[in-house]
């Protein structure tokens, strides 16, 4: 069964960090551009972080110099590092196979919380 797993959310104080963690059950995910969203209450998912296969990154505006997202493709596995959080940063985070050289379906994991209080 094809799937991707994310873990490493949690709760954190303003300031504070965590390292995400998004495990890939196929390898196919390895020459796919992968990444992370997210979805705070109320609002729709918004594209975070995205890295190609060979590690070309893009960043949205609001993380740009705080997050950093990066792959180990002999684990199948993707990060995202996530430095100075900020309480606009609390949502649920996802991980996805953004856009494959073959046709393939979009993966969705099950999401992992990350709370950030002030």
């Amino acid at each position: 069964q094809v799937q991707l797993v994310e873990s490493g959310g949690g709760s954190v104080q303003a300031g504070g960090s965590l390292k995400l963690s998004c495990a890939g059950s196929a390898y196919s995910f390895n020459r796919c551009k992968m990444g992370w969203y997210r979805q705070a209450p109320g609002t729709e998912r918004e594209l975070v972080s995205t890295i190609t296969s060979d590690g070309t990154t893009s960043y949205a505006d609001s993380v740009k110099g705080r997050f950093t997202i990066s792959r180990d493709n002999a684990k199948n596995t993707l990060y995202l590092q996530m430095n100075s959080l900020k309480t606009d940063d609390t949502a649920v985070y996802y991980c996805t196979n953004v856009q494959c050289p073959f046709a393939w379906v979009k993966y969705w994991g099950q999401g992992t919380q990350v709370t950030v209080s002030s």
